[in-house]
């Protein structure tokens, strides 16, 4: 028997904002939040100078908890922390440490400048950078266990490292974890902190933006003269819960996650497959239980490269009954988050079902005619009523990933 899974709390930390009124000001403003890092004007054989950075200073936390953390693990704990005491979690100790609470939390990879600190010895024979928290603040698992020691959580934890699908598939297996019986909650999601060395692994594929001049035109998801990506950070937390568990604690829940599906292409590291993009959407339509009519918003990965829109859009065509539903990406806001934009786009996404507003596709004047024929969101946004809303993320590696959620 499978159980129902609920969205019972959620944070977000972005370059829109942190609190939900303040992230739909800004989108409804209708400008994106890129700017040109001139500190990166060092880096004189890398072509981007745009990204999109979180204004974010250190949580007044407990400082025994905290010092071993780098900034993607402070993001992640600090979204967690507003993320649980939204959900109301935070006043029940006992429930938090029985065993029957877990964390599933994602990044690309831990802090990068600690890395430096590691590998300097293998150069310059000297070991004095190395601390105590060096590794703890590079390692990979570094936001999930950050989280789960925080927190004193002892139940199941899941990291997931799968670049721009990290935040999404831990939600997905928190899902699981939950439907399956295996948890009773779990905290959810991913964070990224901003390094140029992100941008420098796109920049090496002719795949960023170059309007350096002009950060407000990038990226252009969708756009027929699209130039490229532009990196972000950020982090996004979702609480899940089981149904019967939220509702007699009188909880508020904000949706039901009904749909989860992922698979991999097994084909090319970094060129998307349209085939397996769209099996993925479709094994999160199946485990839903509901018809390809009844998405009646996707949240597009949205990348602005012309291959991941492309093959995304296609995808979403096709799985989603060959019809024109409508799509945008938080992207064009925000840059690409990576490992953090599952949980800020789903968290996002979740608002916009319950307040019937959509945000448009900023800079996008001319559909690539090369996307499928969607309808994609411009101007000023899109009112709608919708009941099922999907977001969907992809990664190198082939790694796709499709969540849908229920209005409840």
């Amino acid at each position: 028997m499978t159980r129902r899974v609920v969205v019972t709390g959620g944070s977000c930390i972005s370059a829109l904002g942190c609190e939900v009124d303040e992230i739909f000001d800004s989108l409804h403003q209708l400008k994106n939040k890129v700017v040109r890092m001139d500190d990166w004007d060092r880096y004189t054989q890398m072509n981007t100078r745009l990204a999109s950075p979180v204004n974010f200073e250190v949580p007044d936390l407990p400082r025994k908890k905290i010092r071993g953390m780098g900034r993607v693990a402070l993001l992640a704990t600090a979204s967690a922390v507003r993320a649980l005491k939204d959900s109301g979690l935070d006043q029940d100790p006992a429930f938090l440490q029985s065993g029957r609470v877990g964390v599933a939390y994602g990044s690309c990879m831990g802090s990068v400048y600690p890395l430096v600190d590691f590998f300097s010895m293998l150069v310059t024979d000297d070991c004095s950078k190395i601390t105590a928290t060096t590794y703890i603040k590079s390692m990979p698992q570094t936001c999930a266990v950050n989280i789960a020691v925080y927190f004193g959580l002892t139940g199941r934890l899941y990291t997931s490292n799968t670049a721009c699908t990290s935040g999404s598939i831990s939600i997905g297996t928190a899902y699981e974890y939950i439907k399956y019986g295996m948890q009773d909650a779990m905290i959810a999601g991913g964070a990224e902190e901003l390094n140029p060395t992100q941008s420098a692994v796109f920049d090496t594929l002719f795949a960023t933006s170059t309007m350096n001049d002009h950060p407000e035109l990038a990226p252009a998801s969708y756009d027929k003269d699209r130039d490229g990506l532009v990196i972000g950070e950020g982090s996004g937390t979702l609480v899940l819960e089981e149904y019967e568990h939220a509702k007699a604690r009188g909880a508020k829940i904000y949706a039901e996650l009904v749909g989860f599906g992922t698979n991999t292409d097994g084909d090319h590291l970094t060129s998307p497959k349209a085939e397996t993009m769209q099996r993925a959407l479709e094994l999160a339509i199946e485990d839903a239980g509901i018809s390809p009519e009844a998405i009646g918003y996707v949240n597009g990965h949205g990348t602005a490269t012309p291959q991941g829109d492309n093959a995304e859009s296609w995808a979403t065509y096709n799985a989603l009954g060959k019809r024109a539903v409508p799509i945008s990406s938080l992207k064009s806001y925000i840059g690409h988050t990576l490992g953090a934009c599952g949980g800020i786009e789903a968290w996002t996404s979740i608002h916009m079902m319950h307040r019937g507003w959509f945000s448009p596709n900023l800079n996008l004047k001319n559909v690539d005619p090369a996307c499928a024929p969607l309808d994609y969101i411009t101007g000023s946004g899109r009112e709608m009523d919708v009941d099922y809303i999907m977001s969907n993320n992809f990664a190198f590696g082939g790694v796709n990933t499709s969540l849908v959620f229920k209005k409840i």
